[in-house]
This record gives C-alpha cells, structure tokens and sequence, in this order.
C-alpha cells in the first residue's frame, strides 16, 4: 500500500505495540566517497568542500522537521565513508545529533574505512560519545583488495585497527568479504588467521554480491568474473565452521560477535523495531510508516527545504508487513524466532500460518521446530534468502 499522505498513518493498536515498546535508532547517511569500490551499490559521490557544507546544513534542515522524538537507543553512521569528513564535520555531526535524540542508550556505531583513519577524527568521534567502530577491511590480501577497486592496503588496515584502539572505543568490528574473484578458501582462511590474531569484538562476513549498476556487475555480463553459486555455498560452510573456532559466537548468517558485542542497532532493526534515517537515500520506519529520502544529494537537499523527508516508496504499515519482515529477518539469526513472542506482539497465532511450511522445512531438514522456537539448520540458513522469498505474502493484512 503506498501512500502519499500524512505521516500519522497507521494506529499503534494495527501494530500492536506503543512507541514506549520499541527501541528508536537513528541513521546517519554520509554519501561522500573518495572514489567508488567495483562491488558498492550504496548511494556514493565524489563531493567538494561546497557539497560538503551543502550537506551538513541539509542534515540540520532535516532533523529540525522530525519533530519532538523519544530519547535514541542507537545511532549508525554509514555511507559512503563517514571518516572521509575532517574532524570538525564528524563533530558538528555528532553535536547536532545529540542536541536532537539525546546521547544513544545503547550504542554508537561509526564506519570507517581503513584509508581515512586519523588521530584527530577518532579522538572527535569519541569526544561525542561513539561507542563503536566498524572498520571495512573486506580482505588483508593486496591482490584482492586491489581486484575489488578498495583504495586501501594491508598496511593501512593494520595501521588503523592499532590508532582506534590506542583511542580507546569500547567495541571494533571488522568487515570481511568471502567468494572474491580468484579467492581460495585458504586465502579466506589466511584472512581469519588474521582476524584470530587481532582479536576485534565483532567479526561480519559477506558474500561477493554482484549488484546492477556497479562495475563489478559490468564485469560479470562481460564475462571478464565468473559466480558460481556451488562455489559461495562452500565458501559459507567454511566460514560458519572455521570463525567459531577462533573466539567468536555467530548470532546471524553474516555476523559473529564476543560476548556483549553484539550490533544493537542491526538487532533493532532486524526485529522491526523503529528507526529515523537522515541524509540522502536514508530510509525511515517510524511512526507507522515506511519512506525513504531520495539517492541524490541535490534532490534531497530540494526535498528538505520543502520541508519535505522520507516521501520515496512511502508505506503505511500494519501487522502482516511488519510480521512478514521479523518471520524473514529473525530466521536469519541462529536464535531464530519465538512464535509466542510473535504471536502476542502481533495477536495473531503464527503457529498456525506457518504450519505447512514448518512441515516442510523440517521434514527437509531445513528447520528445527522445537516447542515455540523455530531455528534455519546449517542447510536452511544456505537457503534463507529462499525462505524468505517463500514467506513474502503469506500473512493476509
């Protein structure tokens, strides 16, 4: 159902909770990239000091229109490369953001691409009250980094990792990419090593994907990179078994973490909690409605001095929608979902619309159905992205 209405669109008896029930993050779009990675679909530009100012004072614009909100449990900086701003911008950003949700109850994330790491920026960045970093190093191999268009080194990574723990952040994550062109899973392998002997608080690991409108994908339809989809299964095997077995606990498909460090922000919204996104092409879902800002920083800066946000894909939720996503994003965490937490959240009995499906899934050894929970086995979680697909449009608004 799209909407082009008021923001207030749904009651929070259709959803069946209050706001006092769901935690609030917020995220932070940051679009400047100093050049564009081949795999990277997110919304990137390549901006002056102009387009830099431009974009700060539209972050001021867009979170003097939010209105009066509850106090955040998390913030998320993201991008393009948050660190590729100067100290100053980081901490005007950082002040803004405070002033308007209150310091986070639970965590700050920032990520940092290993090239743009300075002193003067992660000292700003704590000196605002951020907790976490997440630094994308997706290989320690220079071949690889070099194949997948990063314009960081080994070195710089290493470099990086040792500065933002000399500041002193109370948790580091670390992003590592498997099935690469050309990678063996004893490259993979090595980079673990590597991991192992640094020691990061959380660990999250991805598939090469190869998204349309990127040069990786060029590359695909052009025959110069194959994908082999036998070859990443394996690739996903070798991961769960080997990242177990240097320190860390895997608590969804992609993420590992030590104990307490899990992602509290991606937990939040991967349980359909409520979330504010600013800057272009940051999407919202807060207040009973789902809307986007638009990926294009010019056009987001026109929507905002209209005093106009998150208008892009505008969705009026209800239950079957926001049930639909916690079914599809909690089956991807290895706790699975809780059909009675489910169940009197959304006053609907789930046991009974996923009935034919637990049937199957477990008969195929895909699932286990064990009194209220429902875990994806190893082979279910290789097939989640399948799953889920058979899941959309099952629950009836």
């Amino acid at each position: 159902m799209k909407d082009d209405g008021p923001d207030r669109l749904t009651s929070r008896s259709e959803t069946c909770v209050g706001a006092s029930d769901l935690e609030l993050g917020i995220y932070l779009h940051v679009p400047f990239c100093a050049t564009s990675c081949d795999f990277c679909a997110f919304y990137q530009i390549q901006g002056d000091r102009s387009a830099v100012m431009g974009y700060l004072d539209g972050v001021d614009r867009e979170v003097d229109l939010i209105g009066d909100v509850r106090r955040a449990d998390t913030f998320f900086w993201g991008g393009g490369t948050p660190g590729l701003l100067p100290a100053r911008d980081l901490a005007r950003l950082g002040e803004r953001l405070t002033r308007k949700f209150g310091q986070p109850r639970k965590e700050w994330t920032v990520e940092i691409a290993p090239s743009t790491v300075k002193v003067d920026k992660l000292r700003a960045l704590k000196d605002c009250g951020v907790t976490r970093i997440s630094m994308g190093a997706q290989s320690f191999d220079d071949n690889l980094l070099e194949k997948l268009g990063r314009q960081h080194s080994s070195k710089q990574i290493f470099k990086a990792y040792e500065m933002i723990r000399d500041v002193g952040f109370d948790s580091v994550n670390i992003d590592l990419m498997f099935a690469l062109p050309g990678q063996t899973e004893r490259d993979f392998e090595q980079d673990l090593k590597v991991i192992e002997r640094m020691q990061p608080d959380h660990l999250s690991t991805y598939c090469l994907t190869f998204e349309e409108d990127t040069a990786l994908y060029v590359k695909l339809s052009e025959g110069k990179v194959e994908r082999s989809e036998s070859r990443e299964r394996e690739f996903y095997r070798f991961a769960w078994r080997s990242i177990e077995g240097i320190g860390f606990s895997q608590y969804e498909i992609s993420n590992y973490s030590k104990p307490g460090h899990r992602s509290a922000h991606n937990c939040g919204t991967w349980g359909m909690n409520e979330w504010i996104g600013i800057g272009p092409s940051a999407a919202s879902q807060f207040d009973g409605v789902r809307g986007a800002n638009p990926p294009d920083l010019e056009k987001w800066q026109e929507e905002i001095a209209s005093n106009r946000r998150a208008q892009s894909d505008r969705q009026a939720l209800d239950r079957s929608i926001l049930l639909e996503d916690c079914l599809i994003f909690g089956l991807r965490m290895n706790d699975g979902i809780d059909l009675d937490e489910l169940g009197y959240r959304f006053e609907v009995d789930v046991r009974r619309l996923l009935d034919p499906l637990l049937v199957r899934w477990t008969d195929q050894g895909l699932a286990e159905d064990e009194g209220s929970k429902v875990r994806l086995t190893e082979e279910g979680r290789l097939l989640a992205d399948a799953i889920g697909e058979e899941l959309v449009g099952l629950i009836d608004s």
